[in-house]
């Protein structure tokens, strides 16, 4: 059985939460390394505004993290197993809030398309610095606000729809998205990347 994806040492894993532990909440928690690695980027991207070296590997390191961790297996939990759930519970995929999210995921994908190839550019001149600035600038407006709003918004309109059964289904369907889809070592090696991240940033 692997590590939940928000596995940081405190947090339990899909399967063996406290009574009444929402689903949502194992999303909550992984919006929170997702934030941290944000406040990263972040940091790492007023640095070279301020001239340090552009240093594409970490640029490189961020999109591995934002590309396995926060989309893959984060958006892929949201996509595949909580929307579709709330969905046929009366939520509409094609409009209201549930529509924004997959929008912005997809404008999210965009940006961080942005900063890989930029990032892989064979000179790192300063139009490639430019654009992995601005496509990583965009990148962390987009997301945390996405955050908020499925935070404060939308994850209390699933609690407050989703039942007990619903509850217990997506608990086990996120530990098997978790084995089946993420695999094996993949966490460990994700949580390992974001020290690293948090670390170059310093």
């Amino acid at each position: 059985m692997t590590e939940s994806c928000f596995s940081c040492g405190h947090a339990p894993r899909p399967g063996q939460q406290a009574p009444g532990h929402a689903p949502t909440q194992i999303l909550v928690e992984e919006h929170t390394l997702i934030l941290q690695a944000l406040d990263a980027l972040e940091r790492k991207i007023a640095q070279v505004e301020s001239g340090a070296a552009a240093d594409p590997a970490y640029f490189q390191k961020a999109v591995e993290f934002l590309r396995t961790f926060a989309d893959k297996c984060h958006h892929g939990k949201e996509e595949h197993l909580l929307f579709k759930t709330m969905v046929e519970r009366g939520f509409p995929r094609e409009a209201g809030p549930i529509a924004v999210m997959l929008h912005e995921h997809d404008v999210g994908r965009a940006f961080v398309r942005g900063i890989a190839e930029a990032a892989a550019s064979p000179v790192v001149d300063g139009a490639a610095v430019r654009r992995m600035i601005e496509n990583g600038r965009g990148f962390i407006q987009l997301l945390r606000a996405h955050i908020d709003k499925e935070n404060t918004i939308l994850f209390p309109m699933a609690d407050n729809v989703l039942g007990p059964e619903d509850h217990a289904y997506l608990e086990k369907a996120f530990e098997r998205f978790e084995a089946e889809e993420t695999g094996a070592g993949v966490h460990e090696a994700m949580l390992k990347l974001l020290e690293e991240l948090k670390a170059g940033a310093q």
